[in-house]
């Protein structure tokens, strides 16, 4: 029986933690996981439940390791605080426990930041990069914005550390402030609206201001080995509403197979682009399994499994996947233990 521990992960890891126990090869799991909410959804597949403390970077990592080491964790696959865990993974290669996260930490930080991982990226042609600027005063900001402008693009902007759509924002100048009382909670802001938010601190976080990409979105789910060789990328084309296509791209394919190469990254990771007048460019990569890597998985490659066989360094034969499946997901109530 393998035990693999999953510490504050989404509440998709329910389907995750499901499709690694049930595999095709009838190995055994059994699954720890840790959130401060006992209750959150990312738990209801786990067999054993545990609640997080409110600590951060060496004092996150060692509850981490203490939790392995108290329930004899075998796998760990982290989502929060991946950077601090891998900067102290030889902690938990000294109790035996394999830990799936990338171990160049200076790749893994600049993924995280997304303006560091541009310009890490500067010069290697793997993918075109948006055109942006950072900015960290509402002044920065203003000329950025004008540069952007003045390129002929239109412009958002999002915190150049954040996970999915958090901060993001498009500037729109044509929005109307009544009707947005009126209508859907909305993305957009005008350019006034941000430069006086902005304005009221003399210095904020880093954000990313940048040329907004119109085009179809994609998200390339990959599996490569602890050395980096891709075992499987599919991209995952974003339709309407909640409608996806594992759509096979050659040009995308060849983006990942570019990126896999160059980078080495191990285990699970998901590239998201963006098209803008025909072309690809980066949005981000994620050093993880992706949110909607469960829609991936119709494909018949159980990516989750595939992951941990890479971890536990199984000889894989890289996997066939079936492109074309058009794809949806609606809530399903569960029923949840009594506390």
């Amino acid at each position: 029986m393998t035990r693999v521990y999953m510490n504050r992960w989404f509440s998709v890891a329910y389907h995750y933690i499901n499709m690694i126990r049930d595999n095709p090869d009838g190995e055994a799991f059994e699954f720890y996981g840790t959130h401060p909410d006992i209750n959150h959804m990312s738990l209801l597949a786990s067999d054993h439940m545990g609640t997080e403390p409110e600590v951060f970077g060496r004092e996150y990592v060692d509850f981490c390791v203490n939790f392995c080491r108290s329930n004899e964790i075998d796998i760990f696959i982290p989502r929060l605080h991946m950077e601090e865990i891998s900067r102290y993974a030889h902690l938990f290669d000294e109790i035996g426990t394999k830990v799936m996260v990338c171990r160049d930490i200076e790749l893994l930080d600049a993924m995280i930041e997304k303006d560091k991982f541009f310009e890490a990226l500067h010069g290697k042609d793997l993918v075109t990069i948006p055109d942006y600027r950072v900015a960290t005063t509402a002044e920065e900001f203003k000329l950025a914005y004008e540069e952007l402008t003045a390129a002929g693009h239109k412009v958002c902007f999002k915190p150049t550390k954040s996970e999915g759509g958090m901060g993001f924002r498009i500037i729109d100048n044509e929005r109307d402030p009544l009707q947005d009382i009126y209508g859907y909670v909305t993305l957009s802001t005008t350019f006034e609206q941000a430069y006086d938010t902005f304005s009221l601190t003399d210095r904020f976080e880093p954000i990313m201001v940048m040329e907004l990409l119109e085009g179809t979105e994609y998200s390339i789910d990959c599996v490569a080995t602890a050395e980096g060789e891709l075992l499987a990328a599919i991209p995952r084309r974003k339709s309407t509403g909640r409608t996806y296509l594992l759509e096979e791209s050659p040009e995308l394919l060849d983006i990942a197979n570019r990126i896999a190469a160059s980078l080495r990254i191990p285990y699970a990771f998901n590239i998201q682009v963006k098209y803008n007048n025909d072309v690809p460019k980066l949005l981000e990569i994620n050093p993880r399994m992706s949110g909607g890597l469960y829609i991936t998985c119709l494909s018949g490659v159980n990516m989750p499994y595939l992951a941990v066989q890479t971890l536990q360094g199984k000889t894989i034969v890289p996997p066939t996947p079936q492109f074309g499946i058009q794809a949806g997901y609606v809530e399903q109530p569960l029923l949840m233990p009594n506390k």
